[in-house]
Parts: structure tokens; C-alpha cells; sequence
């Protein structure tokens, strides 16, 4: 393992920052701090749901990334930072939000970051924001993608917003480490993210078919233990991608169904005749405000196989990547748990 360039330890007591802590990755990261005995603090929107939040010993505060004055706040009395919450929609009816959550609201909060004196910060970033298009091996974090080669709004803001924080840790001294999580999948998708909407879909018998793609997929809990070793062993302004096992689509898909005692998909769909189903199902999403399941832009990056590495973080940080099973059985628990998937859709004798 490479050492830090410059040492960092996080010790009991010390104060930390979360920013969307009440969400999928957000509050499993606050799950990691909470063992190292660390006063945490969540900053979390006044609409979001708090119950991933249950049982945690964390201060609370409300506020958002739009809002300059709750982020100072926030910030004060604030040993580090891990910037967790983003705008997190592959499509949104007005794509000028993301760009003000994720990119403006990233640089607002970084600013209030460096007038708090806050000592060390992990921006959490995307494999989104690497270039995927023409590769012929899993893509590293070299593969840096220009804003303009982003496929959709959300791949643009989580670009730019990268730039922003490469930008302020080479002019301003941020003392900022990025990470690059691939796709997580587990516990507490209280939303659900459009990962969880997938596995939901899948697991209730509605995903009769697939198109040819491929992602990686890593278990939330083993991507929250990479933020803080990026906290503590993370180079400043260096990225590591945050990943678990590449995967084709109808892999994970029978994954699925092997659990929940469904069949398997078997049709492979072309891409084409999906454009137009996909342009109703925006079009039908404009009125009824429901995020749609296919849209153009998730067509578009199906394109590509979105297959990463993580071994520079295994290398520099220590990070290490459970079996992405665990992390569908996680999930699937959970959302039977919380009553998102009732015995009622599932085979007779069946449970996640």
C-alpha cells in the first residue's frame, strides 16, 4: 500500500460533516464514521425522509446545497467533510436543477469549507464522470471525461462538479480527496435510487427482457469504509474509483431471479425500436411528475459496457470489495423489510 503524502487520522471526538446523510450512501457513510467514534454531524434537506437515520448518535441540521447560509452553518466547529449529497436523477424535467445542486451547490459548499478552516475533505464524485466510450479494458481514473462527451444532465453536473473541486485543490489549497463510487447496491435504498427501482422491478417479475450493457456494482456499506479510508490515507487532489465486479445486465438480472424463484430473463432487446417507448415515458413523466423507468439517455449509455477498476484504491487506500451477491441479498432484504417487496410478489416459498 502507497503511504498518504500527507498523514491524516481521524481520532474519537474529532467533528465531521456529512452532507445527504439521510440517503442510500450518505447514511452508510455516517454508519462507518459512527464506529470510529467521531461527533457526526448530517446536514440533510427539510424534505428528505429521516429514517435511515434512526439509531445513529448524529447532530442533525437542516439545509441545502442551494442555500450559502446553511452550508456555513453546517460547516462550523467542523473538523472534516464528506460531501456525500448530489442530485442523483438520470432524468429530471428541469435539467437545470441538477446543475444547480451538483455543480453550483458542490462550489458553494467547498467555498464554505475553506472559510471554515475545515482540515480534510472527500468529495464524492462518479464513475459517471470517466470516459467509457471506445474502451477496451476496465477504465481507470485516467480516463478523465470532458464535460461535453457526458451523456445526460446528471453525467454533465457530476463532471463539472469534479472540475470544480480539481480546480479550487489547485488554485485555493482544498484540501479536498475525490472519490469515484461505481454503482451501489444494499441496505437502506430509501428512496429508491434507480439502481434500487431496477432491482425492485426485477424481483416483482416486471423486467421481462434486457438490452446488451454491462455496470459494475460494489455493496453501499463496502463504499461508505472506502470514503473513509480516502479521508485518511487519500492523496489530496487525487481520485479513486470506489468499485466492486463488472457485470452484464442479464447477470445481475438472473442474480436476481435465482433469489426471489422467478425465471430468468432470456430476450435480448435492440436499442432502436426502445427510443420512441422511451420518449412516451418522459413525456408521460412531464405530467405525472414519476421519475420514468427507460429513457433516451439511459438508452444511449447502454451503449457501452461500464466496466471500472478499482485497483488504485486497493493499492493506495486498502480497499477491498465484497462479492456483489451480498450486496443483491442486502438489497433485497431491506426492501422486504421496509415493505417495498411484499411475500405477495414473490413465488410461493420464496424470500430475499
Amino acid at each position: 500500500m502507497q503511504a498518504p503524502e500527507t498523514a491524516f487520522r481521524l481520532e474519537p471526538g474529532d467533528s465531521v460533516l456529512v452532507t445527504g446523510g439521510s440517503g442510500f450512501l450518505g447514511s452508510a457513510v455516517l454508519r462507518v464514521l459512527a464506529a470510529r467514534g467521531v461527533r457526526l454531524r448530517a446536514l440533510v434537506r427539510p424534505s428528505s425522509p429521516s429514517a435511515n437515520l434512526a439509531g445513529l448518535d448524529c447532530e442533525v441540521v437542516r439545509g441545502d446545497l442551494t442555500e450559502p447560509d446553511s452550508l456555513r452553518a453546517a460547516l462550523r466547529g467542523m473538523r472534516c467533510l464528506l460531501h456525500v449529497a448530489a442530485d442523483y436523477r438520470l432524468w429530471a424535467p428541469d435539467p437545470s436543477v441538477l446543475m444547480r445542486v451538483n455543480v453550483e451547490g458542490t462550489r458553494a459548499l467547498m467555498r464554505a469549507a475553506l472559510e471554515a478552516g475545515v482540515e480534510r475533505i472527500v468529495h464524492t464524485s462518479s464513475v459517471a464522470t470517466l470516459k467509457v466510450a471506445g474502451a477496451t479494458a476496465p477504465v481507470d481514473e485516467t480516463a478523465a471525461q470532458a464535460p461535453e462527451e457526458a451523456i445526460g444532465a446528471y453525467k454533465r453536473s457530476k463532471t463539472l462538479a469534479e472540475r470544480v473541486v480539481e480546480e479550487m485543490v489547485a488554485q485555493e489549497g482544498l484540501p479536498a480527496v475525490i472519490v469515484n463510487p461505481s454503482t451501489p447496491i444494499g441496505p437502506r435504498d430509501i428512496r429508491p435510487t434507480p439502481t434500487g427501482r431496477m432491482i425492485l422491478d426485477a424481483a416483482r417479475g416486471r423486467i421481462p427482457a434486457f438490452v446488451d450493457t454491462g455496470l459494475n456494482f460494489a455493496h453501499v456499506d463496502d463504499i461508505a469504509a472506502g470514503h473513509l479510508l480516502a479521508l485518511e490515507r487519500g492523496r489530496i487532489g487525487e481520485r479513486y474509483i470506489l468499485g466492486g465486479q463488472n457485470l452484464l445486465l442479464r447477470e445481475l438480472l438472473a442474480e436476481i431471479a435465482r433469489r426471489t424463484g422467478r425465471p430468468a430473463p432470456r430476450f435480448e432487446l435492440p436499442r432502436a425500436p426502445l427510443f420512441p417507448i422511451a420518449l412516451g415515458a418522459e413525456a408521460v413523466a412531464r405530467l405525472t411528475g414519476r421519475e420514468p423507468l427507460l429513457t433516451r439517455d439511459g438508452l444511449r449509455m447502454s451503449r457501452y459496457r461500464m466496466f471500472f477498476t478499482s485497483a488504485k484504491a486497493e493499492r493506495e487506500l486498502g480497499y477491498r470489495a465484497r462479492p456483489y451477491e451480498e450486496g443483491v441479498a442486502d438489497a433485497l432484504a431491506w426492501f422486504r423489510q421496509a415493505g417495498h417487496l411484499s411475500a405477495g410478489h414473490l413465488p410461493a416459498g420464496h424470500l430475499p
